[in-house]
């Protein structure tokens, strides 16, 4: 499996119903900017939504993946930005 689909099947196993937008900002796979939006990160702080997404990428930031830029909203977030 790539590593851009490997990262979004384990950001949305532990955020079900996430919109996952990964951007390869070197095109080398290893820095990436990611764009999550996903009802469960309703009530939780930025640093316990961001924790939560390195959680769920586990190994991968300690190999592949070098630098990781995180936006996490919830929906209403979202919706309020557009």
């Amino acid at each position: 499996m790539a590593l851009r689909d490997e990262m979004i099947h384990r950001i949305r196993t532990a955020h079900p119903d996430a919109r996952v937008e990964l951007t390869d900002l070197t095109g080398t796979n290893d820095h990436w900017q990611a764009v999550i939006v996903a009802p469960t990160f309703t009530g939780l702080t930025p640093i316990q939504r961001q924790r939560s997404v390195y959680q769920a990428l586990g190994e991968l930031m300690h190999g592949p993946i070098h630098a990781l830029t995180l936006k996490t909203i919830t929906p209403a977030q979202a919706e309020a930005e557009s």
